[in-house]
């Protein structure tokens, strides 16, 4: 699950074509048969797929499963990447892909800018590295169609952040502004500052921790609980504009309604994160501290506005029964330690990437879409001119 972009600028509008065919096949095959591939994909005549799927496996793009019942393909993570930055290609969000700057239990973070040089960042979505592992116990939500439903997970996550996050910017709370999502992938303004957790001494301590407990209680005002609001998810920028604009936060998919059954316990969770973190590494202690009941007064209803916004009921159900658990142990953030088990990790994917040897099941014909593994979110193959390769010698991707 590592991003890998140097393959980019080598693939013809064919071989993106028979990749997204994959994709589309992936929504009621786990393994997509070359059949349905050449079909989907439409080439004139169907002579050049065998070649485009020579390319892309080479290019751990989409991966053939051994002892399947069929010949077929799965869609990799890789490929999921790929086509979720062709989308921001198209749309002239990305134009370079830079340095990875942080890496989660459930997201990797890289330095990405547009045609104008402008940098962002690229957040993508890494359901079912570490954090969220023991959903795959859950074998009645998969279906034993793990591959495909990560995807699907990270989708929804990603959907899910870039909903809430839009929301929040819109209504002046300090979170990066979204600028593009695709997939699994979000795109959003660069924050100058870097995160609390390297915060080791303050001029006026008192003044920081009351701007964090003012946002976690307006932020409930408005209808949304954080539940992972510590010094991982929260920036410090370099140079603030005012007292009470000293911070950025971010991270998003676990927000809850202040309507969840548990929306008290996972308020005072973030209240007691922001108060441990005072004492220990700034030695700020206060017993002036907010509480759920008699200082959160609704004034919006954000929560019920992102729903209606796109991120639907059904979505909403889907992606919390696959996270509380997640949520309920606090497993949101990293830490230095966590990052050399994260990349091993990675690599250990990398090697069932290429040996996996386990039977894969069709899925059934009749499931909706939201169902299934993947969801395809342009709708559409891309546009087919029969020129080959060197179509995006105009926009190449670093």
């Amino acid at each position: 699950m590592k991003l890998n972009t140097a393959a980019m600028r080598y693939l013809s509008s064919d071989d993106f074509r028979v990749l997204t065919a994959t994709e589309m096949g992936s929504k009621n095959h786990e393994v997509v048969p070359t059949a349905l591939i050449v079909q989907i994909a439409g080439l004139r005549g169907g002579a050049g797929v065998g070649n485009c799927i020579s390319e892309l496996a080479k290019a751990n793009l989409i991966a053939r499963v051994k002892n399947a019942k069929y010949d077929g393909y799965r869609l990799t993570y890789g490929g999921y990447d790929y086509l979720a930055i062709k989308a921001f290609s198209n749309r002239r969000t990305v134009y370079s892909v830079g340095n990875q700057i942080g890496v989660g239990k459930e997201s990797d973070i890289f330095v990405v800018a547009n045609e104008k040089s402008q940098k962002c960042v690229l957040k993508i979505h890494r359901l079912g590295r570490i954090s969220f592992r023991s959903v795959k116990n859950n074998r009645d939500y998969l279906r034993n169609r793990q591959s495909a439903s990560w995807m699907y997970l990270s989708r929804l996550a990603a959907q899910k952040e870039f909903s809430f996050m839009k929301a929040l910017y819109e209504n002046g709370f300090p979170v990066p502004e979204p600028i593009d999502y695709s997939r699994h992938c979000i795109v959003m303004s660069l924050i100058p500052g870097f995160p609390m957790r390297q915060l080791s001494s303050h001029e006026d301590p008192s003044v920081l921790y009351s701007s964090l407990m003012s946002f976690i209680v307006r932020l409930a005002e408005h209808g949304l609980i954080h539940c992972d609001f510590n010094e991982f998810n929260i920036m410090i920028l370099d140079e603030p504009k005012s007292d009470d604009e000293q911070f950025v936060v971010i991270d998003f998919p676990q927000c809850v309604s202040v309507d969840h059954v548990d929306a008290e316990r996972y308020f005072q969770r973030d209240v007691d994160c922001i108060r441990r973190f005072f004492e220990k590494k700034l030695g700020y202690v206060s017993d002036d501290y907010p509480l759920f009941k008699r200082d959160v007064k609704r004034v919006a209803r954000l929560d019920i506005d992102v729903q209606a916004s796109g991120f639907s009921k059904k979505m909403v159900k889907e992606f919390e029964r696959a996270i509380s658990e997640s949520r309920e142990n606090g497993e949101g953030s990293t830490n230095h330690e966590d990052v050399d088990e994260l990349r091993d990790d990675d690599d250990e994917d990398d090697d069932e990437d290429d040996n996996e040897g386990d039977d894969e099941q069709d899925r059934g014909e009749g499931d909706e879409e939201e169902e299934n593994g993947l969801l395809i979110e342009e709708g559409t193959l891309p546009g087919h001119d029969g020129r080959g390769q060197g179509q995006h010698s105009d926009r190449e991707l670093i």
